[in-house]
């Protein structure tokens, strides 16, 4: 039972100290992206966007179509300018254009 608590914290621990990028990559994945774009895409967001602006993003994961397997990356941008953010906007659109062609 004692060995059982201890895994648990250390896994509630572990999952805390996820890095922003990881976070992003995961919720673009959950929103259907492929992972080689959400990957991609990740990386370049972390660097422009403020952690409010990526917590944002965040929340678009929850808007992923259940009948669809993938979101398609113009989709996904399209529900960015939801946010009302031109900077958002402006990061996602630019990243999903480098990264669509490069993944």
């Amino acid at each position: 039972m004692k060995r059982a608590l201890v895994m648990v914290l250390a896994c509630a621990t572990l999952s805390a100290c996820a890095t922003p990028e990881t976070r992003i990559r995961l919720a673009l994945t959950d929103a259907g992206l492929s992972k080689p774009v959400a990957s991609c895409m990740a990386g370049r967001m972390v660097d422009r966007l403020s952690l409010w602006q990526l917590n944002k993003l965040n929340g678009l994961s929850k808007l992923k179509d259940k009948k669809a397997q993938q979101l398609s990356i113009e989709e996904f941008v399209k529900r960015s300018k939801a946010l009302q953010d031109p900077e958002i906007v402006g990061v996602v659109s630019s990243s999903a254009l480098i990264c669509a062609v490069t993944s």
